[in-house]
């Protein structure tokens, strides 16, 4: 099978390992309130070193936007006996692909003028 020329990855065991280790602590130390933010470094890292087609992934968000959602999935999943789980994956998902854009992208309220 081919390899994609669109798409390249550049990241390393260091940074991933570092990163996950980061993330871990925060979520250990935080009894799991701090997983969102550990998420979000996650998808920073993974973008930080994917490129499509020459052009480097950014992730826009942070934790805090993604606390209340999180809140709200666990709460779903609680009530439901497990079952809203499923519901949640591919809610993240899009959450994520909603938070990430080119590096090289200016939009109107991030420009310096």
């Amino acid at each position: 099978m081919a390899r994609s020329k669109q798409f390249t990855f550049d990241g390393g065991a260091a940074t991933y390992i570092g990163t996950a280790i980061l993330g871990w602590l925060i979520t250990v130390t935080t009894i799991g309130i701090g997983y969102p933010w550990s998420l979000c470094m996650y998808y920073k890292w993974r973008s930080k070193h994917t490129m499509i087609n020459g052009r480097r992934l950014r992730f826009t968000a942070g934790g805090f936007s993604l606390i209340g959602l999180w809140i709200k999935w666990w709460l779903l999943t609680l009530l439901t006996l497990g079952i809203y789980f499923f519901w949640v994956i591919p809610s993240l998902n899009k959450w994520v692909v909603e938070h990430t854009d080119f590096e090289d992208e200016v939009f109107p309220d991030e420009s310096d003028d």
